[in-house]
Order: C-alpha cells, then structure tokens, then sequence
C-alpha cells in the first residue's frame, strides 16, 4: 500500500515526469498531488543535482539535467523510461516544454499544460494585459516600458516586475515614487529584464489565487479560490506603511465564492485556455480585478487537492482516459503551509 493515498502501489495508470523539482517549488506539490492519488508511477528532473526533489521520497527515479542539451535530455529520459506525460514544475520548464511539444508528441509523450498559444501569451506580463483589457476586463493600469521616460499618468504607489519570469513575486517591487520606479526600472533593464510597472490595488477587499482547469476542448474541469492571510512571514515579499506584496506561497481560506470563481472562468473562457491557470488580483467594490495571471498550476495546487479539488489528477484522467471527473465537494477551512527540510550527504548527492 502506498504510505500517502492508502492505495495499492500497483493501481498506476501512467508514468508521469516532472519537469522542475526544485525545494518548496510548483514541481514538488505537483508531486503531493500525484501521490495523493495512488495512480502513477512518477518521475522527476531538474537541473540541480540538489534539488529538493530528488531526495523526496516517492519518486520511482530522479535525473539530472543538462541545462544546455534540455529537450534532448528530457527526450532521452522519456525513452529511457517509457515516459507518457509531462508535467512542468515550473514556468521555465513550461515554456521550454511548450517550445518542444511537437518534438514531444512525436515520441509519444503528451504535455500536461496549456496550449503554446495561451503559454506564449501569458508568460509575457505585457501581452497577458494587453489581451484582456482588448476583452473588456477590468485590469491595473499597466505600462511597458522600454526606457523610464514612459511613466506619465502612473499613480503611487506602483509595482514594478519584470515581464518575464515573476512569478512568485520574483523580482517584485513596491514603489513609492517616481524616482524609485526609474532606479529599480533601470536595474531591471540593466540586467537584460524588460519591466513592466503596474497600479498597486489595496488589500482593504482582499486577495485571491484562483485556479480555473479547462479542458482541451475549452470545458471547465473545476474552479476553486483561496482567500489569503498574510500572518505569517512565507506568504509576504514586501510589506512597509504604503502596502504590501505577497510572496508566492500562498495559505488562507479556501471556501465558496461563487463571485470570484464566475470572474475567473469568464477570464480562462475568454483568453481560449485548455489546460490549467492560475488567477491572482484583488477585490475592488466586489469584482476581482487580476494582477497576475500564470499558464500554469500554481504552487497551491496541493492545497487546492486537500481541499478536495485536485486539478492535476482531473486533467491527467481526461488526457488518458477521456474521463470528465467532477471535483469533491470543497471542504471549507484554512490551508496553511510551512518548509520542510532533508539531510543528503555527499556521496547521494545526484549525477
């Protein structure tokens, strides 16, 4: 039997790699949510030889990658190990993966994520914004920028992100005033990142991380939000008397909203997604108003399973089986998180 799900440990019906499985990461809760299951043979890589995840216990094998023949090493495991589905731990294992899917498919490997068109789209801040405010949604005033000299009509404070590659609040900065926003704009393009400043929306109504899971004809599979509590350190990036900015991990209250649920179906159905995203914004005058929107599961989404909505094994159960399966009803209370640590000596460390 299987310590977690109380399965059988023979009840695979996949073999399922993980492509990123880095600590306190989005691969890792991919990986709580497949065991939570019972029915995979799982597998997982990374380009770290101490990667967390390698030393979590569960995985059937663990590899190295080399990051500069990626695709072909991921290929080469795939053969090797009679791979069938991948699922990126992470937003540069999803848009390299999505780059290869074609590659992928023709060695008989499917990629469990979104279509190329929407990962394009919404692994650029700019472009992501761009699209929805064409679609008529309420949206932060958001500015480009390619130089400091756009910034007229911005209001303070503001946030300031690269376009690429924030997720998680990577790179995330609250400004206070114009001189700020130009000194860490700067730095930002100094170090080849193309910035992007936003609006900041006060948390007086509430923060929300919503994950909606289409499915590949453009069904919903599930919907499901978490309300956010900030006491406690893991969950805060930035905090100081002007507002503050969350970190990527977040914890709170997980319930029924029916409200924020209906704005961010409307969002997934209305961008064309077919595969799992994740919805972030804030409450103003009671409409969710997103300031951040990932092609991808989140890093909640084993909170979302304990709750009783796991999107990973939906989604999983459609691409293989064809299967619509209807999620548990949610069982409402607060999911909170912690880190967890592990010892490696030196001789396990992987190769």
């Amino acid at each position: 039997m299987d310590e977690v799900s109380g399965k059988p440990k023979d009840r695979c019906s996949g073999r399922v790699l993980i492509a990123g499985i880095g600590g306190a990461s989005l691969g890792t809760e991919i990986f709580k949510c497949l065991r939570l299951t019972g029915d995979y043979t799982i597998f997982g890589c990374d380009i770290s030889p101490v990667a967390f995840g390698h030393y979590q216990e569960g995985l059937e094998e663990s590899f190295v990658i080399d990051v500069n023949r990626y695709i072909e090493n991921i290929v080469e495991v795939c053969e090797e190990c009679g791979i069938e589905y991948i699922i990126p731990g992470g937003e540069q294992p999803m848009v390299l993966l999505s780059g290869a899917e074609e590659i992928l498919k023709g060695k008989g490997v499917s990629l469990v994520a979104n279509s190329r068109s929407v990962v394009e789209t919404f692994s650029d801040k700019g472009k992501g914004f761009n699209l929805l405010e064409e679609l008529g949604f309420r949206i932060p005033g958001s500015i480009s920028i390619t130089s400091t000299s756009c910034l007229d009509g911005m209001a303070f404070p503001c946030v300031v992100k690269p376009a690429l590659d924030s997720g998680g609040s990577n790179f995330v900065f609250l400004a206070n005033c114009e001189e700020e926003v130009k000194l860490y704009s700067d730095h930002l393009l100094l170090n080849g990142k193309k910035p992007i400043v936003q609006e900041y929306l006060p948390l007086d109504e509430g923060e929300f991380t919503v994950g909606v899971l289409s499915l590949p004809d453009g069904r919903i599979a599930s919907s499901i939000a978490l309300k956010r509590i900030f006491n406690s350190k893991l969950s805060v990036s930035f905090k100081s008397e002007k507002g503050l900015i969350s970190s990527g991990y977040s914890q709170g209250y997980i319930g029924d909203f029916p409200v924020i649920c209906a704005k961010a179906e409307e969002i997934a159905k209305k961008i064309g997604s077919t595969g799992p995203i994740n919805v972030q914004g804030r409450v103003r005058n009671g409409e969710l108003i997103p300031f951040e929107i990932n092609p991808r599961f989140s890093a909640s989404t084993y909170l979302r399973a304990l709750a009783g909505v796991n999107e990973v094994e939906i989604f999983l159960k459609y691409l293989i089986r064809g299967e619509v399966v209807k999620p548990e009803k949610v069982k409402p209370g607060y999911y909170l998180r912690s880190l967890s640590e592990v010892f490696v000596s030196q001789e396990k460390v992987k190769k």
